[in-house]
Parts: C-alpha cells; structure tokens; sequence
C-alpha cells in the first residue's frame, strides 16, 4: 500500500506513476460528497465515482487498472470530505498483492 499526498482543497488533479501506469486522479468535491476521476495515459478509466471510506475506487479488474484506489479515515468510519484530505483523509494506492489480484 502507497498513501498519496492530497491536499485540502475542494479540487485538485494528482499526477503520479503507480505500477508503472501514468496515472491522474482529480479529486473534487460536490455538494454530496467528494468525487474522483482515474486516468491512466490521458485515457480515461472511471469517472465521477463517490468517494466513501474503505471502498474501492475502481474495483473492476476489465477496466485495466493495476491495483485500486481508496481513502481510510485515520480517525474513525466517516466518508471523506475535502477538508480533512491529507491529515484525517488518506488516498491509498492499493497494489495488486494487496487486493489479491
């Protein structure tokens, strides 16, 4: 497992190379929680998907993606808001070991 940095700000896009895919994250927040979008080479693999605590971001292994995505409230079980990303909200790259796949 890779935590990577997000900040705590209500959009932001991340770019970071994850099981050698070229991969950005837009993380951004909506009046009904926060969302993301998962590119991988300027192709994108899932879109508009809400973000809760300890779910799986992108969970289908046919949609290509090496290993998934998730946040992990490092204080409780609450679903991730903009406002705490980076200190009580985490995103975790999962690696394939790591989801059995």
């Amino acid at each position: 497992m890779l935590i990577i940095p997000v900040q705590a700000v209500p959009s932001q896009s991340l770019q970071v190379t994850l099981a050698n895919q070229n991969t950005q994250i837009n993380v951004y927040q909506r009046a009904f929680g926060l969302f993301c979008d998962v590119y991988v080479s300027n192709t994108l693999i899932i879109g508009g998907i809400i973000c809760e605590n300890l779910n799986r971001i992108v969970r289908s292994a046919y949609l290509g993606f090496i290993g998934d995505l998730a946040f992990i409230d490092t204080q409780g079980t609450s679903d991730p808001s903009y406002q705490g990303l980076g200190s009580r909200f985490v995103l975790a790259y999962l690696e394939a070991s790591d989801i059995g796949g």
